[in-house]
């Protein structure tokens, strides 16, 4: 075993920070395993060194989850598909698998995860450990589509768990926040490829409060985004298609996607940024900019968008019967007072699911999130908004900002005690543990 520690890469680093810059991180070391036997060994490693443990993905989350003054595992060099397995309709995948690396993978052998967020860049591990999510009537989150894994515990145990072996460490580690071990592989359930056809268009914040729950019900896939300061929202629904395809034209889908979706938009970020008091007139403007388009593609190609302005996000899940009365007390909040917001507001939703700390655990769920640009003052439209959330009995975002503790999470998530049993079970020196888990889940 010493061997196999030798070959762990070590990351010469002065630091950690994660994608939107407000998280910095300065740990003892940082190493990159390569299999999930050299995995094992530095989690070893540490526990006799006295080291606490954190393992990051590509850094899209907004919270301190993953920050740690000890030792800082990098899912660079685990990557890459384990096993494709057509018959069983799954695919293996390594922990630190980008999404974008899976989902090409997965449509060069004809095959689909069923659902997804919207955006690619996140790793496997990383997206389901936080409760990453896109909007569905019917498919959940990528959490709920996996069917096992492998975690490597405090004392170094390989442990497989799927909803035969190890069933109650299962419900749990789909969504573990990095508090039981670290996730070395992935199996996700898959399907066939199939098309969606996407069709976006504006429409007025009051005809979808309206028309909100029909809306859900007669699109497998329903968002939408409101610009804050304004009357209008774009939406967006997704729905099977029998084909043929007809993707997004190059020059259009330039125009829309890079252009004025991040091009245009970074810069009227920036004014506003600057001159607070352009916002509301550059809200009208960027609300009006994008044209209603429908097209047909494969799934990963309509779930999901670029993302090249860079912000703060805190996003809450609440029961879907609440959201339309949550976003109505959002935006009669920002036009009440001298809050100026640049981003538009986005609104998705899912199913219930059955995993511990999922944010639908047992209800259907309405997720609404604020965003701000980054390096905006973000701390008073997001105590607004989140006051609102938690007096629906909001959930937050594991990875995205918020104020909450155990205290108050443990009287949302029935199953929350279910949950820290089994990190007592698996860490009782907690190993893994950080600030941000202290806060979430208590000591």
């Amino acid at each position: 075993m010493r061997m196999a520690v030798r070959t762990v890469k070590t990351v010469r680093s002065s630091g950690w920070h994660n994608w939107a810059g407000n998280v910095t991180a300065r740990p003892a070391r940082i190493v990159a395993p390569s299999s999930t036997g050299e995995l094992a060994e530095v989690v070893r490693r540490a526990a006799e060194e006295g080291l606490k443990v954190k393992a990051v993905g590509t850094g899209h989350s907004f919270t301190t989850t993953a920050a740690t003054d000890g030792l800082l595992i990098r899912p660079d060099r685990m990557a890459g598909v384990r096993e494709l397995d057509r018959e069983a309709g799954t695919v293996t995948v390594a922990a630190g698998t980008p999404l974008r690396q899976l989902n090409e993978t997965l449509a060069a052998h004809g095959l689909s995860l069923v659902n997804m967020g919207d955006i690619m860049e996140q790793t496997v591990a990383g997206a389901t450990a936080t409760g990453t999510h896109g909007t569905g009537r019917d498919s959940a989150s990528i959490a709920a589509q996996i069917k096992g894994l492998e975690l490597v515990t405090a004392d170094g145990s390989v442990l497989r768990c799927s909803a035969e072996e190890n069933p109650e460490i299962f419900a749990a580690a789909r969504i573990g926040i990095g508090a039981l071990g670290v996730v070395s592989e992935i199996t996700f359930g898959v399907e066939p490829e199939f098309l969606l056809t996407a069709r976006e268009e504006p429409m007025p914040f009051d005809r979808v409060m309206a028309d909100f729950e029909q809306l859900v019900a007669e699109n497998e896939h329903f968002e939408f985004y409101w610009f804050p300061h304004t009357g209008n929202c774009n939406t967006k629904r997704n729905n099977r298609s029998t084909g043929p395809a007809a993707p997004v034209g190059r020059v259009s889908g330039w125009v829309d996607d890079e252009l004025l979706s991040n091009g245009i938009f970074q810069v009227a970020c920036s004014v506003g940024r600057a001159v607070p008091a352009t916002i509301p007139g550059i809200a009208k403007i960027s609300s009006r900019a994008l044209s209603a388009r429908t097209y047909t593609d494969i799934p990963y190609k309509v779930f999901t968008s670029p993302r090249r302005v860079r912000f703060l996000e805190m996003e809450y899940a609440v029961p879907r019967e609440a959201a339309v009365t949550a976003l109505r007390e959002l935006k009669a909040t920002v036009e009440r007072s001298g809050l100026r917001v640049s981003f538009p507001v986005e609104v998705r939703t899912a199913p219930a699911d059955d995993i511990a700390l999922s944010t639908a655990s047992g209800r259907e769920t309405a997720y609404i999130a604020v965003h701000l640009y980054r390096g905006t003052p973000h701390r008073a439209y997001f105590t607004a908004a989140e006051q609102i959330m938690i007096a629906h009995g909001g959930r937050p975002h594991w990875g995205k900002l918020h104020s909450r503790d155990a205290a108050y999470l443990s009287g949302v998530y029935p199953r929350f005690g279910e949950f820290t049993a089994v990190r007592d079970r698996l860490d009782p020196d907690r190993l893994f543990t950080n600030d941000y888990l202290r806060r979430v889940l208590g000591d």
